[in-house]
């Protein structure tokens, strides 16, 4: 039987995990106690206000109102957990109403103001939980994050000053508080808080590195040498550590040392575009070296200042799994740089993790054509239509990106999958004909071109493409089980069918749907026994398959086995989703029908 995908998409995308709503009692109970009453404000009456009768004739009951509060908590969490982050809000702006004494409340309001960029409105909150728990760091951290986003350092850096002596061993205070000092120039004030940070904390990686490029922005390029060596001893395969090293080396004129780090680079991470380009500068003896340097450092951001250090966390925060964290991260970011595409292009990946597809689309489309991750971007948002079944505006973004990329084959793939789904054959073939033009000895390329002629019945040029993927690749595995069903689907060739399946089989001896093929192979020889000998294993192996349950179902129905096979056609038919098929299993099963009965008399 034939099992083929055409196209994958770009990038696994990490599911959101869902909770049976029960247990959001549980979890509200804890956030909720002892802590949820209005505190002298009168309590909220379920009567309409002029204490009438109720319904039923029973007088009006006052609702306390932590009910209010417990209720829309509840609707919250489970508005959360279903990616409806604006209805999320709505209900949590309710609990803080019902429940105002609450600091927790506010600072998740706050972060949730602030996931959706409204930061006016986040600091109110995060600034109402201060005033209610001055010893609640966190939400003196949120503060100083947002200040700093609107362009008030000041209040920024008395924020991180009280978090300090609050806990003394917080990272985050002492990282951002530095780079403060950084950005203004006062170097040797964010030494020694990163220097302090150190002394709290000997394996701290972040107090290493942050200070080996504020000594690099104050052009001390031996005190920069020495924390970048001590944050490699504790990562060596930092690429953050030792990148902002090679472009150290460059600053030093030392080219030969940074390109042995450059290389290192390479070995941690195959796909670093900015390192592979450097190189290329590098070995190719670009007479405006000393631009493309520069050129480099801004790419690297080597200059320290607190929006780089936060994208940074961000994206410790996404490769932690901690989706919530990094949105806030990133628009934090955003408040104060909006124009920083590759922020817009992490914030929209991260929203996508969240399943907040809308919002992530809306962070794709701020990238423009001139910036560096707008094909990316376009990838992405092809991604997120196509997964809509929305095959139009997916086609769309891949044209763009194709515009950029003219001949890459990736994106050329991934268009081909699109056109295969919406079952626009002649645009899917034509793409995967230049695909193949582009790599006459790509084997993969001549399978995919032949399964496109196979679904748009045009078998003999399927097969063809099948028959040259096997000579460019003698292993290649779908290719000679594709052209062997090919044939024992038609009832020709039995003997090459065979034998091009059973090569198939060595390669892949445990593939049920290779294992089908050879079952079929002989069933339309004739040899119905040793058909289902093969045909039973298949169906052990692949389970859900409608077509392999179908052909068990005829191979038991010729050596007589009828109850097994009326069973084996029952079970494909609750499984069959084509109509075709669906049609024919009924029109087997009334054959089946009539044959018993006819049988019985």
């Amino acid at each position: 039987m034939l099992a083929v995908s055409l196209a994958e998409s770009q990038g696994s995308r990490f599911k959101v995990r869902l909770f049976v709503q029960w247990a959001f009692v549980a979890v509200a109970s804890v956030a909720l106690a002892g802590c949820a009453g209005l505190r002298g404000n009168k309590p909220l009456t379920a009567a309409s206000g002029d204490n009438s009768t109720s319904f039923g004739g029973a007088p009006a009951v006052e609702i306390p109102s932590s009910a209010y509060a417990m209720g829309a908590y509840l609707k919250a969490l489970v508005a959360t957990e279903g990616g409806d982050r604006q209805e999320a809000l709505g209900e949590f702006e309710k609990v803080v109403r019902y429940d105002p004494r609450n600091a927790a409340l506010h600072l998740k309001l706050a972060t949730l103001f602030v996931q959706d960029g409204r930061l006016k409105d986040g600091l109110g909150q995060a600034n109402e939980a201060v005033t209610l728990d001055p010893g609640y760091a966190r939400a003196r951290l949120l503060v100083a994050g947002i200040s700093t986003a609107l362009g008030d350092d000041p209040t920024a850096e008395q924020q991180y000053l009280e978090v300090m002596k609050l806990e003394p061993k917080n990272q985050e205070a002492y990282l951002f508080l530095g780079t403060i000092y950084a950005q203004r120039g006062e170097y040797a004030k964010a030494e020694d808080v990163f220097k302090k940070l150190i002394s709290l904390d000997a394996t701290s990686f972040l107090g290493y590195y942050y200070a080996g490029r504020v000594m690099v922005a104050a052009k001390n390029y031996p005190a920069a040498d020495h924390y970048y060596d001590k944050a490699l001893e504790l990562n060596s395969q930092s690429e953050l550590a030792l990148l902002d090293l090679a472009v150290l080396r460059e600053l030093e004129s030392r080219p030969k040392d940074a390109s042995v780090l450059y290389h290192k680079i390479l070995q941690v991470n195959p796909n670093n575009d900015i390192v592979r380009k450097r190189l290329a500068e590098m070995y190719g003896g670009d007479a405006k070296i000393d631009h493309a340097l520069a050129q480099l450092q801004r790419q690297e951001q080597i200059e320290t200042n607190p929006a780089d250090t936060r994208t940074k966390l961000g994206l410790l925060f996404f490769e932690r799994g901690d989706f919530e964290q990094a949105a806030t991260e990133f628009n934090l970011v955003l408040g104060s740089e909006p124009k920083e595409y590759r922020v817009h292009y992490y914030l929209g990946t991260v929203y996508m993790e969240l399943n907040e597809n809308d919002k992530a689309t809306q962070e794709f489309q701020n990238i423009p054509v001139t910036d560096e991750h707008y094909t990316d971007s376009r990838l992405q948002l092809a991604y997120l239509y196509d997964k809509q079944s929305n095959f139009d505006h997916a086609i769309e973004n891949l044209k763009e990106a194709l515009i950029k990329k003219p001949n890459d084959a990736e994106i050329m793939g991934f268009l081909v999958g699109v056109y295969q789904e919406k079952k626009d054959y002649p645009s899917a073939i034509e793409l995967a004909k230049k695909m193949v033009s582009l790599e006459p000895r790509n084997d993969k390329f001549h399978f995919t071109l032949g399964a496109l002629y196979d679904e748009a019945k045009e078998k003999e040029l399927g097969a063809a493409e099948m028959s040259k993927a096997i000579v460019i690749n003698p292993s290649n595995a779908p290719a000679l089980n594709y052209l062997g069903y090919t044939y024992a689907e038609s009832g020709q060739r039995l003997d090459e069918a065979e034998k091009l399946i059973k090569r198939a089989l060595k390669i892949e001896p445990e593939d049920g749907f290779y294992v089908d093929s050879l079952g079929w192979v002989y069933y339309q020889r004739g040899q119905y026994r040793k058909a289902v000998s093969e045909l039973e294993r298949a169906v052990n192996l692949t389970g859900n398959d409608p077509t392999i349950t179908e052909h068990l179902g005829d191979a038991y129905e010729k050596v007589g086995k009828v109850r097994d096979a009326r069973h084996e056609y029952e079970d494909a038919l609750v499984k069959a989703q084509e109509a075709g098929q669906i049609a024919r299993l009924k029109q087997k099963l009334a054959t089946l029908g009539y044959a018993e009965q006819h049988a019985s008399h």
